[in-house]
């Protein structure tokens, strides 16, 4: 490679990652003005009565490191913010059962999930569920994967997916996995086949 198509090379490179940052910045603050206020934030369980729906939660298991695709049946509304809401949730029951195969902190809970744009969706959850969860590669990296896939599985059209902390950006969930990115749902689906298959 001469020194000219290195030059071009890194140049491009600095101008997407100058374009990615003001577009991070930018949905950011979008999220940020969409989060209500601290005092009003209330965690809203999903419908206990109507009819169920079928759903599909990607379940993490820590011991095999792998993802496990199992259907549900919860009751949910039929679009919006309060499904995919009520779909994490769902998911979290699961986590926080006594059986779990992916314990995570009891007072952990889905504070929001915002549609902000076509394609984007943007999970927050409480500060307990971060700074309480169980530090290392394989359990933050399941967490995550299992969120993005459970909600994509079952909203559709979202392309992308953030995850904040009360609000506010974080840099990892508990040391490990990077929460500082906008997550790919198509990479996101990818790996998630590959935990599936434990590989």
């Amino acid at each position: 490679m001469s020194p000219r198509q290195l030059g071009i090379g890194v140049a491009a490179m600095l101008a997407v990652a100058l374009v990615m940052g003001l577009y991070a910045l930018r949905m950011r603050g979008r999220a940020q003005t969409a989060t209500p206020p601290a005092n009003e934030a209330q965690a809203v369980a999903p419908p206990t009565a109507g009819p169920t729906e079928a759903v599909t939660l990607y379940v993490a298991h820590d011991d095999s490191g792998t993802l496990e695709e199992v259907s549900a049946h919860i009751p949910l509304p039929p679009s919006g913010q309060q499904r995919a809401e009520g779909v994490l949730r769902g998911l979290l029951r699961v986590y926080l059962n006594s059986s779990s195969p992916h314990a995570i902190p009891a007072a952990a809970e889905i504070r929001s999930v915002y549609l902000v744009d076509p394609g984007l969706a943007v999970i927050d959850i409480n500060s307990e569920f971060a700074n309480n969860h169980r530090s290392g590669v394989l359990v933050e990296e399941l967490t995550v994967v299992s969120l993005v896939r459970t909600l994509t599985a079952n909203v559709s059209g979202i392309s992308r997916v953030k995850i904040l902390v009360d609000g506010h950006e974080r840099d990892t969930l508990s040391g490990h996995a990077d929460l500082s990115c906008f997550y790919d749902v198509a990479a996101m689906n990818q790996l998630a086949e590959q935990i599936s298959a434990g590989q």
